[in-house]
C-alpha cells in the first residue's frame, strides 16, 4: 500500500469509530454533568469535554496510533456532531434542555442554609461563605437566595432585592 493510501484510507471500520466516539462522549458528558457541575466554573461542561476529547482524538490521528488521518478526522467529527446535536435538541425541546442543561439549585433561602442541597453538590460552608464574601455579602441573614447555577457559579440575591445603598 502506498504512503498516501495508508494515510487516507481508514484502517478501522467507520462504524466502530463512530460508536466508540459516541459512547465515550455520552458517558463523559453524563458523568461531568451529574458529578462535577460545580467544578466546571465558567467554562461549560460541554465545552470542556469537547476540547479534551478533540485534543485526544486529534493526537491519536497525528501520532500514528491510527495509521489513517481519516480515522482521527472522523472521530473529531463525531464528537463535534454530538456536542452540536445535544445543544440543538436542548434548544428545541425543554425536556431535553432539563437533562442537557439542568437548572439551578437553591442553597440558601431567606437566610437559611438548605443543608440537603449543599450535601447534594458537596458544597461546604466555607465555600458558601467565600462566595458570599466575593459578592459583598457579610451576613447570611442579608441573603434572600443563593443558587448554584448549572455551570457551577453561585448567584446571590440580597434580601433587599438587589438594591444596595450607595450612601
Amino acid at each position: 500500500m502506498s504512503d498516501w493510501q495508508r494515510l487516507l484510507v481508514p484502517d478501522t471500520p467507520l462504524w466502530e469509530i463512530a460508536l466508540r466516539g459516541s459512547v465515550i462522549y455520552l458517558v463523559l458528558f453524563f458523568l461531568l454533568r451529574v458529578l462535577l457541575k460545580r467544578e466546571s466554573g465558567s467554562t461549560g461542561v460541554t465545552d470542556l469535554l469537547v476540547i479534551v476529547l478533540i485534543a485526544d482524538a486529534a493526537q491519536n490521528g497525528m501520532s500514528n496510533d491510527y495509521t489513517s488521518i481519516t480515522d482521527g478526522v472522523l472521530l473529531v467529527a463525531v464528537i463535534i456532531g454530538w456536542a452540536y446535536l445535544l445543544d440543538l435538541l436542548a434548544y428545541r425541546w425543554p425536556a431535553v434542555a432539563r437533562i442537557v442543561q439542568p437548572g439551578s439549585l437553591v442553597l440558601v433561602r431567606d437566610g437559611r442554609v438548605l443543608r440537603r442541597n449543599m450535601r447534594r453538590e458537596l458544597v461546604t460552608d466555607d465555600e458558601l461563605y467565600s462566595q458570599l464574601r466575593q459578592q459583598g455579602v457579610e451576613r447570611l441573614s442579608d441573603v434572600k437566595e443563593v443558587r448554584m447555577e448549572s455551570q457551577g457559579q453561585f448567584s446571590v440575591i440580597p434580601r433587599d432585592g438587589g438594591r444596595r445603598d450607595r450612601g
